[in-house]
């Protein structure tokens, strides 16, 4: 008994770090968010991306401690979807069925995601830290250099438009509500509902525009034209009426961090 209380103790302490990684990638997709609406209106100072919001939150007073809480709340969001990846979602059914497949895929996804914003958290926790579009672009230039490089950076941007389009779908339709334990009822409820879509909605473009950036550099053979969050929501500004589309996409991501606080909550990890 006293193993079996131990055992439980210790998966529900697991999942409150887990769910910290949700309040952690809230605050950094209010702060990207927030970085694109400034890019809107004319300032350039930061990278509107994963970077400039961690380089934001490293000149805070409490920079320091908060780039290692996230550390480890990413750690262990990381950590447990790599364990749904391995063995299905605590008390759901294990059946082998595709949606079971389905679901593992997408956490073994997530997990890498997470444990990547582990790695770059740490970096800026220990006084390092860089640009991500220039990451991006010398790991562009390294897969072009491969044998069949061109081809996969092709790939890799088809597959990134396809979760972009795939998060759209799902703000627009609200799946992410499947996501959810519980909805708070009211007005905060239809709040929630509103920040959910709106934030999948402009999340899913931007993530649609860096691949397209990326197919775009496949067929050019010229990795400089490839480039993340940040690359994207600027060509997003040099569009028609394009520091209207970056202000409304960066209230979108400031959206969807206000429903990744809902979901550190409520959500079912």
């Amino acid at each position: 008994m006293a193993t079996q209380s131990g055992t439980a103790q210790a998966e529900r302490s697991w999942e409150l770090a887990a769910r910290c990684g949700y309040v952690v990638s809230g605050v950094l997709h209010g702060l990207i968010g927030l970085l694109a609406l400034r890019l809107a209106l004319g300032d350039e100072s930061k990278e509107a991306d994963q970077s400039g919001a961690l380089q934001t939150v490293a000149q805070t007073p409490f920079g320091a401690v908060v780039l290692w809480f996230a550390v480890v709340a990413f750690v262990a969001l990381g950590a447990w979807q790599a364990a749904i990846a391995l063995r299905g979602r605590p008390g759901a059914s294990s059946g082998p069925g595709e949606r079971s497949r389905g679901e593992r895929a997408k956490a073994a996804a997530k997990a890498v995601v997470y444990l990547a914003l582990a790695v770059t958290s740490y970096a800026f926790a220990t006084g390092g830290g860089s640009s991500s579009d220039q990451q991006t672009t010398d790991t562009t230039a390294r897969l072009m250099q491969a044998p069949g490089g061109r081809l996969l950076v092709g790939v890799v941007g088809a597959a990134v438009v396809v979760v972009g389009v795939y998060h759209v779908v799902k703000g627009l339709r609200q799946k992410f509500l499947r996501d959810l334990r519980a909805l708070p009822g009211g007005r905060v409820g239809t709040a929630v509902r509103w920040s959910g879509m709106v934030g999948y909605v402009a999340k899913g473009v931007a993530l649609a525009v860096v691949g397209v950036l990326f197919v775009v550099a496949a067929w050019h053979a010229n990795p400089q034209e490839a480039g993340g969050i940040d690359t994207a929501l600027r060509t997003l500004q040099q569009q028609p009426a394009g520091d209207l589309l970056l202000a409304l996409v960066a209230v979108g991501l400031m959206a969807f961090g206000v429903y990744s606080f809902v979901r550190a909550r409520f959500g079912k990890v």
